[in-house]
């Protein structure tokens, strides 16, 4: 039996100043246009904005510098991650290899894997995609049917995957792919790859949202070729590596920042004297957000420690979720308005665009179900 441990952690001075850097640098290019502030920070694409992120060593900022990083502490990549999302900066295009494609190579790739690639995430100019839900498998990972047979000088890949962000637009995918027969372990036999993606043996296929938008797709491959080099880790060792990645996506400030715009712009729209029942509504939400951004940079602490909170990371990823969507919820309640996505009122499209997306939060970086799952097994009751 395990218990959920967030010990509090102290930013360090280093990690203050380049706060202060990074919120200058934002109302600057705020300011003179460069970029305009997004509701949904993480899922915009502004691959200008990535490269200019990577000139300034935002990208990449734990790796050594040998590989383009920066040797940077997980705390000071957590303070410009954390503004990044509060200013609503595009951040989309690089966010994947970044947050977790990257550290998954740089811990578990091939050294010529490490050097062809990532030097171009850290520059802002190399993008990812997760290639891990498959069709009728949900967030079942386990389940993965993909199948990959050796051949000479690498492998085959031949399968589905679905609910892949951004895939269109990605340069690479990380592919999970059974290596080997199904046993009673049902984790045994998974192994990860790196996909290049834009050949004719990956087919991308759109998967268009309620409101038209182009954020999802389905990844067929066609006895797709993978170079023995960009295998991740020792065959059959996907599924310890996936869990340890998912400590990466789960715990950080994006699992709880998604709708951070609309918290903002409903604080605006109640004015500097709400009534009673507004002050607890919002208290209530600030409380929250406080206690979700204490949780979160303690796992930061724990990931710079070299440690696998993939406990304390699911709690994170089911709070936040719920936090997240509560937002709208509320706001709907405590303001009269008409939702709508076009450009007018800030307080309309905040809370239009939360209302469309807020449900797909629940499935992002695993379902509801299955991190109560992960929760229920650490804690002894399962």
């Amino acid at each position: 039996m395990q218990a959920f441990r967030f010990d509090p952690v102290a930013l360090p001075e280093s990690a203050r100043q380049l706060r202060r850097e990074v919120r200058d640098f934002l109302a600057e290019q705020i300011s003179k246009g460069g970029i305009t502030p997004h509701r949904n920070s993480w899922g915009s694409y502004d691959a200008d904005f990535s490269a200019l992120c990577g000139e300034r060593g935002y990208i990449g900022m734990r790796w050594p510098k040998r590989y383009g990083g920066h040797e940077k502490s997980a705390l000071e990549r957590y303070v410009v991650t954390e503004e990044m999302l509060a200013a609503g900066a595009p951040v989309g295009a690089h966010w994947v290899a970044d947050r977790q494609s990257g550290a998954n190579i740089l811990a578990h790739g091939s050294e010529q894997a490490k050097q062809e690639i990532l030097p171009e995430i850290a520059a802002g100019q190399c993008f990812f995609a997760i290639g891990m839900s498959e069709p009728n498998s949900g967030s079942d990972l386990a389940a993965a049917t993909t199948r990959a047979e050796p051949t000479e000088g690498g492998w085959l890949i031949n399968g589905t995957k679905i609910w892949t962000s951004s895939a269109h637009r990605a340069h690479y995918l990380i592919a999970l792919a059974r290596t080997a027969a199904k046993t009673e372990d049902r984790h045994a036999g998974l192994t990860q790859f790196i996909v290049k993606l834009g050949g004719d043996d990956v087919k991308v296929r759109p998967i268009y949202n309620l409101y038209g938008g182009h954020d999802f797709n389905e990844v067929v491959f066609d006895n797709t070729f993978v170079p023995a080099h960009r295998v991740i880790g020792k065959e059959g060792d996907g599924w310890r590596m996936v869990t340890g990645e998912l400590a990466f996506e789960r715990s950080g400030p994006d699992r709880f920042l998604s709708t951070f715009q609309l918290l903002r712009q409903l604080i605006d729209a109640l004015g500097e004297q709400p009534d009673r029942r507004d002050r607890a509504a919002l208290g209530r939400l600030v409380a929250h957000l406080a206690t979700l951004r204490t949780m979160s940079t303690s796992v930061a602490g724990m990931l710079e420690r070299g440690e696998s909170p993939n406990l304390e990371a699911a709690l994170v990823k089911d709070i936040g979720t719920t936090f997240e969507q509560e937002i709208p919820e509320i706001a709907r309640l405590l303001v009269e308005a008409r939702p709508g996505l076009e450009r007018g009122d800030p307080f309309n499209e905040a809370l239009a665009r939360a209302v469309l997306t807020s449900p797909s939060f629940t499935i992002r970086g695993g379902t509801r179900e299955i991190l109560r799952g992960i929760i229920a097994k650490g804690l002894g009751l399962r």
